[in-house]
């Protein structure tokens, strides 16, 4: 019992932390720009429920730590709802009610009152924030602890595999896909990962000359330690690299601002690409996953930095590192899924407000309500059906059924 109570934490608290983390820079992206525009706020939280510390700041703005650490959120003056976007007839009642309380022209004030530009760029802050942060973090562990580039090195291919009839050879050297220069193995297990069923073409350099070597990935099932049990592309190589022909490279400040806005740009990429094959019916949609399997990636990682040395101080360094990275990825995905163009997220709102500015007029009240029931269906489906991958991945299904036998 205490050792499943241990494992719960293990996975559950560095979630939360991070999560914590990830959203409050979120909402603190939307709260500096608003600010910067003279919005008036009446709340900065941190965290959710009855608030364990709060105070009040000469501006007004109560700064406030909620006992559930679930995030937290900026509420902008006026704000009713979360999700509102006042149409004509509740602009018009929303600054009858400040101009009698506060004097004419107190509405300026307001989020929904500023131009739709700058409103535009307030909902797009949060998101923006999202991907800054994870720039910021790629950028510091590029500089301190730079990276290693492994040559993408054929070690072995497997014997009636989509590689063996392209013509792979052992000690092959990859250098381009698809007319890409390749710096590193991962590079080619990424592109691989996410072709099942697309011909690739790959430039690899054999005994001084190169050759041009085509196979096609073939979709297969596997275990991952992190993501557990998902389908993806493989063609049969094992790629390898001697200790001699491995590359420590550490960036100056500079330089690695720049390789951060690559990885960050790479890993954007790689997930409109795979929503995109969900889409075309190329991929199966289950590495998609909900808290439950963000939740396990956290807690399998905590658990590989602390196995990865027994010494406290190297156990906390490299557990500081790992859930570190791991912000980086889920603040990436986080600004992503906002940025979505469903109602109730920020690229809702985002939508929204391109149509006000073209229209120059707010959307019909009765749209925005139809609008937010579609887009509150379309995400607690995409919800349900990470949770059930998560599930899935997760055995759940197994292990009550044989609880039931």
């Amino acid at each position: 019992m205490l050792n499943a109570l241990g494992q719960g934490l293990i996975y559950i608290v560095p979630f939360l932390l991070v999560l914590t983390v990830i959203v409050t820079i979120h909402e603190l992206g939307h709260f500096l720009v608003a600010r910067a525009f003279g919005v008036k706020v009446d709340r900065f939280a941190i965290g959710f429920g009855k608030a364990i510390f709060s105070r009040t700041d000469r501006h007004g703005i109560e700064w406030r730590f909620g006992w559930m650490p679930l995030g937290g959120y900026v509420k902008f003056s006026g704000d009713l709802d979360a999700s509102s976007v006042p149409d004509s007839r509740g602009l018009d009642a929303l600054r009858s009610e400040i101009t009698a309380r506060d004097g004419v022209g107190a509405e300026r004030d307001y989020f929904h009152f500023k131009p739709v530009w700058q409103r535009m760029l307030i909902v797009a802050a949060g998101p923006v924030a999202n991907f800054i942060l994870a720039i910021a973090i790629f950028t510091v562990l590029f500089t301190l602890l730079g990276v290693d580039l492994r040559p993408a090195r054929v070690a072995q291919v497997t014997p009636n595999s989509p590689a063996a009839a392209a013509g792979f050879q052992t000690g092959d050297l990859i250098t381009e896909m698809n007319g890409k220069a390749i710096k590193d193995a991962g590079e080619v297990t990424r592109k691989v990962t996410l072709s099942s069923g697309d011909p690739v073409r790959f430039t690899v350099e054999r005994a001084g000359t190169e050759r041009e070597l085509v196979a096609t990935p073939v979709r297969q099932v596997e275990n991952d330690p992190i993501a557990g049990r998902v389908s993806v592309g493989r063609i049969g190589l094992a790629l390898s690299s001697t200790a001699a022909e491995v590359r420590h490279v550490r960036y100056n400040p500079l330089q690695a601002v720049g390789r951060g806005v690559e990885e960050t740009g790479d890993i954007l990429g790689t997930t409109l690409t795979y929503l995109g094959r969900i889409f075309t019916g190329r991929e199966s949609g289950d590495q998609l996953s909900g808290p439950l399997g963000i939740a396990k990636a956290s807690g399998a990682l905590t658990n590989a930095a602390v196995a990865a040395n027994p010494d406290p101080r190297a156990t906390a360094i490299n557990l500081l590192l790992t859930l570190t990275s791991f912000a980086a990825i889920l603040s990436i995905g986080i600004g992503f899924l906002n940025l979505l163009p469903i109602p109730i997220l920020d690229g809702g709102h985002l939508v929204f407000y391109a149509y006000e500015a073209v229209a120059q007029k707010p959307v019909a009240a009765g749209v925005q309500e139809a609008g937010y029931r579609v887009g509150l269906a379309l995400l607690a489906g995409l919800m349900l059906f990470a949770t059930w991958n998560d599930l899935q991945k997760l055995n759940l299904f197994q292990f009550l059924g044989g609880l039931v036998s």
